[in-house]
Formats: C-alpha cells, sequence, structure tokens
C-alpha cells in the first residue's frame, strides 16, 4: 500500500499495510470512519460532562481543583495505557477505540475544570477555537489549499518528533526540579512555542484527513475505521490541550 506516512504515530502506513493483508468481509469506508469519528467524540463530550459537572457541583473552588486531580491522573494513564494497545493492536480498536474516547473525555473534563478555576471562560474559548483550527483545516484539506505533498509530510513529521522530544526533556528535567520556563512560562519566547505547537497539531489534522481518504480508498479492512477515527482523535485532543494551554498562558499576563 503505497501511502504517505502520518506524523501521527497510530495512524502509520506499516499498521494500514498489515490491516490490509488480513482478511475482512467488507472494506473500510470514508463515511463509516467520519460516523465512528462522530460516535468517539459524542463519547468524549459524555466523558467529558462527567467530570465537569463534578467540578461545578463542589462546594468551593479549591476543593474543586483538588477533587480534579484524581480524575486528571487516573484518566490520564488509563487513556495512555489504551491508546498503546490500540496502535500496536489495530483489529481491537472496534472495542478499545469507544472506551478510549470515554476516558479521554474524562481527562479533558479534570483538565478543563482545572484551567476553568484559575482562568473562567477560557474552556470555552478553547474549545471553540479547536473546533474552528478543525473544520479550517477540513476546508483547506478538501480544497487543496493545503495538500499533503511529500515535502509538506515530511516536514510536519520532523516538526512533531521534535515536539514528542521537547516534552521528554521537560518531563526528565522536571523530574530533577529543573524548571522548563519555556515549557510552562509565560514569556513571549514561550507563547511563541505554543504557538508553533499548535500550528503543527493543526497541520496533523491535514496529513490524518489524507492518511484515512487513502486508505478507504485502498479498501483497508472494516475494522480500520474504527482505528483511523481514533487517530484523529488523538490528533484533536492534543490539539485542544494545547490551545488551552496557549490560552492559559496569555490569560495569565492580564
Amino acid at each position: 500500500m503505497n501511502l504517505e506516512k502520518s506524523s501521527n504515530p497510530v495512524l502509520s502506513e506499516k499498521m494500514f499495510e498489515k490491516a490490509q493483508s488480513l482478511p475482512a468481509e467488507m472494506p473500510m469506508t470514508l463515511q463509516g470512519t467520519i460516523n465512528k469519528t462522530l460516535l468517539m467524540f459524542v463519547l468524549l463530550v459524555l466523558g467529558a460532562y462527567y467530570t465537569w459537572s463534578n467540578f461545578f457541583d463542589a462546594a468551593t473552588l479549591q476543593s474543586a481543583t483538588t477533587a480534579m486531580w484524581p480524575w486528571m491522573i487516573g484518566s490520564g494513564i488509563v487513556g495512555f495505557i489504551l491508546a498503546i494497545v490500540i496502535s500496536f493492536k489495530p483489529n481491537v480498536s472496534p472495542y478499545l477505540a469507544p472506551l478510549y474516547a470515554i476516558v479521554e473525555g474524562l481527562f479533558l473534563g479534570a483538565i478543563s475544570a482545572f484551567f476553568q478555576a484559575m482562568y473562567p471562560g477560557i474552556v470555552f474559548q478553547a474549545v471553540g477555537l479547536t473546533l474552528a483550527v478543525f473544520f479550517l483545516m477540513l476546508f483547506a484539506y478538501k480544497t487543496n489549499v493545503i495538500r499533503a505533498t511529500p515535502k509538506f509530510t515530511k516536514i510536519i513529521i520532523m516538526a512533531t518528533l521534535g515536539i514528542g522530544v521537547f516534552y521528554l526533556v521537560s518531563f526528565v528535567l522536571s523530574l530533577f526540579g529543573v524548571n522548563m520556563g519555556l515549557m510552562y512560562g509565560n514569556s513571549n519566547l514561550s507563547i511563541i512555542i505554543s504557538l508553533v505547537i499548535v500550528g503543527i497539531a493543526a497541520l496533523n489534522l491535514i496529513l490524518d484527513f489524507d492518511f484515512i481518504e487513502r486508505a478507504s480508498d485502498m479498501g483497508a479492512p472494516k475494522y480500520m475505521e474504527w482505528y483511523g477515527a481514533f487517530g484523529l482523535m488523538v490528533t484533536i485532543i492534543w490539539l485542544y490541550v494545547e490551545i488551552l494551554r496557549l490560552l492559559s498562558k496569555l490569560s495569565s499576563r492580564n
């Protein structure tokens, strides 16, 4: 299968080639992937609503913020484990992808409540911007304003890998008490870095759209609709979190 590589680690050409070699009663379709993406989005919202509503039910702002930490950490760990399993076993995606959406919804609801406690109104701005960026990228892809050419793909892959290394280094240094101001501060350089990361996350959507469409055209197995929807959801969640972090940096300067 001659597919352009996606910088999304769960939407790799190797996985689609492996899946195509297995027998399938029905092939993957673009509409089927869209339907499953919408279903996962609904599950994500329901999960987020649960932890978000617990935040508003708390008696005080301090107790609400404290109550969100277990949900944030627990759902984050479980979501990461599910993502790893689905990435290596795409045939289980029809069963685990919906669960992943719910767990990530719990995580997003908790982290959103945490940021909302610090900067009232920021969550609704982040949600609106994420949806706006998603549809803007979809429009740009459908109208060929931005095309997933080999050169474009390589640039986005390298940029995404660079961001991953940056995250990893920041995490390791934080374990030794080293404060990464560029990661968490609100300086001009920190904000510029966040803007770049948001831009790279947005451009990953172009690669995901292109990859899913190509895989559908080439008749990947039916269960890969769930896998494709899962991969797209990973990018959307990343985009939302990065927009939320960017807005928090801007809000902290006021």
